[in-house]
């Protein structure tokens, strides 16, 4: 009879056992195996495509997680605007407070407009830089700000920036003491309402805006701040100077504002 397996067991044989790895075959090609004997060699190795070692956003999407860093273009032109900027404001001042040429021009080019037009309209436009009109503007977009995001940084960069209007202004004021186009006294350069509506306008858009889905603020800001300007030249407030002196010196201020990072927020809530 011929013998079966089973058969061919003894009692002192050992059980059947399963089939040892051989080494030197799937472990020769395991990456950082120390050749453990396991035959799985894809447990323990990295992924070969590019795909496999980007992170992801917070979705679980491939891509970088926000924020985006500044684009050096971006930073370019910031620097740019700030030299520009600056080297107006230093030209205007000096030619104001030195008599030159061109606080003689700017003389007569605000007297041939002064009352131009009817004060029923230049009236209002002057009055959006007057504190009672501009401050609870930039008051409700702090408080929404910070009710909306609570992004307590950019809210307190935008109150030190109006603040910052009163302690610019009036020194510079008190220094060049330029006499005002119609009414007495001195001390009209630069622009007292002008920088009030600059800030309050343009800093409230920069607060609202990373909650809004277009960014219609930043316009309606620098509207109603040169609406302003306009105003007060042709209701003979300021020489056009003044004015422009101004927007010059809290050009600065808004970009310093605005390196902040205060339009960047990890959530984005668009309201409307």
């Amino acid at each position: 009879m011929e013998e079966t397996p089973s058969s061919r067991a003894t009692a002192g044989d050992p059980g059947p056992e399963h089939p040892q790895p051989r080494p030197g075959r799937a472990t020769a090609h395991t990456a950082g195996a120390s050749r453990s004997g396991t035959p799985h060699r894809s447990v323990c190795r990295s992924p070969q495509t590019p795909r496999g070692v980007r992170q992801t956003g917070p979705a679980g999407r491939i891509g970088t997680t926000p924020p985006v860093p500044m684009r050096p273009a971006s930073r370019r032109s910031r620097a740019a605007a700030l030299a520009l900027c600056c080297t107006l404001f230093a030209l205007i001042t000096w030619q104001v407070a030195a008599h030159g040429p061109l606080r003689r021009a700017d003389e007569r080019l605000g007297r041939a407009v002064f009352r131009d037009a009817p004060d029923a309209l230049t009236q209002p436009l002057a009055d959006l830089g007057s504190m009672t009109v501009a401050l609870p503007v930039l008051a409700a977009a702090v408080a929404w700000t910070l009710w909306r995001g609570r992004r307590w940084r950019p809210a307190l960069a935008t109150v030190l920036a109006m603040a910052a209007v009163p302690a610019l202004v009036i020194p510079l004021k008190v220094w060049i003491a330029r006499p005002g186009p119609l009414e007495p006294g001195t001390g009209w350069y630069p622009s007292g309402h002008t920088a009030t509506a600059m800030v309050a306008y343009c800093g409230a858009a920069l607060l609202v805006t990373p909650y809004l889905r277009r960014r219609w603020a930043t316009p309606v800001a620098v509207v109603l701040t040169v609406a302003t300007g306009i105003g007060l030249v042709l209701r003979g407030y300021h020489w056009p100077l003044d004015v422009l002196g101004s927007w010059c010196l809290f050009g600065v201020v808004l970009l310093v504002l605005n390196s902040t990072g205060m339009q960047r927020s990890s959530a984005r809530t668009p309201t409307g």
